[in-house]
């Protein structure tokens, strides 16, 4: 089973609803920032989670993506449902 990395989010972050304004991406510790502070809001996570589906399979309740607030817990959730779909 493969892990979807920080890096790998930030992609999709970017490819769904654009850079953040707020912090660079790519240096700052981001992991920990909400993702409103980050310039995101539930839309944006439920367009990457959209897409996550669509192209690997990873499947997360629109009620989960929505309480979910910094990219650790994202991450959590996305690696969480990779693990079950492994199994």
């Amino acid at each position: 089973m493969s892990t979807f990395t920080l890096s790998e989010l930030i992609e999709k972050l970017r490819e769904c609803a654009g850079d953040s304004e707020e912090y660079d991406l790519d240096t700052d510790d981001v992991m920990d920032v909400p993702f409103i502070e980050l310039g995101y809001d539930s839309l944006a996570l439920l367009q990457v989670t959209g897409v996550l589906d669509r192209e690997r399979g990873i499947e997360l309740s629109d009620d989960e993506v929505i309480a979910v607030e910094t990219p650790r817990l994202l991450l959590g959730l996305i690696n969480d449902a990779l693990s079950l779909r492994a199994a």
